[in-house]
């Protein structure tokens, strides 16, 4: 409860900002990167996840297909943490356990579950950086340049060609950021958040990449 009535106190990126200072303080090694004593803890990991959730659903029904996937996967890596919280409080020990039994690749596998959470993080920070770096781009123009470096290359044409349909769906720019603006903040603070949370969030997603990368996983794709 009291994670959450903080939460109501500022903007969905304001509380990122906040969770992901404390998760990159958490995950070692920081420098030159050993895949086999990587640590990235489960639950600080989700919590990022929920709110950059939140932040897509600002862009309304459009993310609704990309909404319902990490929500589903954040429960999949939920589940597996609390049925085995001393083993899988750390996700590169999940990837080691999937990856030794041949099951990363096979259904709805946690190490899917993983990727997919990390790539939509990907679509996030690519879309936040296009506004605000370019704040007169029309706000569909941005989704789909972002959706096209980040996640295009890796659906099957059926999530393809849902996204083009609800493409049509976004808000204005304007609208997006109000949704954005926590109460009493004012655009250039919002702007500045955004930047924090970007160089926050691009050498974390690096350093996950490069885990995914160790287990064979970067290159996974949907049907």
């Amino acid at each position: 409860m009291k994670r959450r009535r903080e939460m109501e106190k500022g903007s969905e990126i304001r509380c990122a900002i906040e969770e992901l200072s404390m998760l990159i303080k958490l995950i070692k090694p920081k420098d030159n990167l050993d895949h086999d004593s990587a640590y990235v803890p489960t639950t600080p990991f989700l919590h990022v996840c929920n709110l950059l959730l939140q932040v897509l659903d600002k862009i309304g029904p459009t993310m609704l297909v990309l909404r319902q996937d990490i929500h589903q996967n954040i429960q999949r890596l939920e589940k597996l943490c609390e049925c085995d919280p001393c083993v899988y409080s750390n996700l590169v020990e999940m990837l080691k356990k999937e990856g030794s039994e041949g099951n990363a690749r096979k259904g709805p596998s946690c190490s899917k579950a993983f990727v997919w959470l990390t790539r939509s993080m990907d679509f996030t920070v690519a879309l936040l950086e296009r506004l605000s770096k370019d704040p007169g781009q029309k706000m569909e123009e941005a989704v789909e340049d972002s959706y096209n470096v980040t996640l295009k290359p890796w659906h099957g044409w059926i999530s393809s060609a849902a996204f083009r349909v609800a493409l049509k769906l976004v808000p204005d720019n304007v609208t997006f950021m109000n949704f954005l603006l926590a109460k009493d903040e004012t655009y250039d603070t919002l702007k500045e958040e955004i930047q924090t949370l970007i160089s926050l969030l691009e050498p974390f997603l690096e350093d996950i990449h490069s885990i995914l990368r160790s287990y064979g996983l970067d290159t996974l794709k949907s049907m």
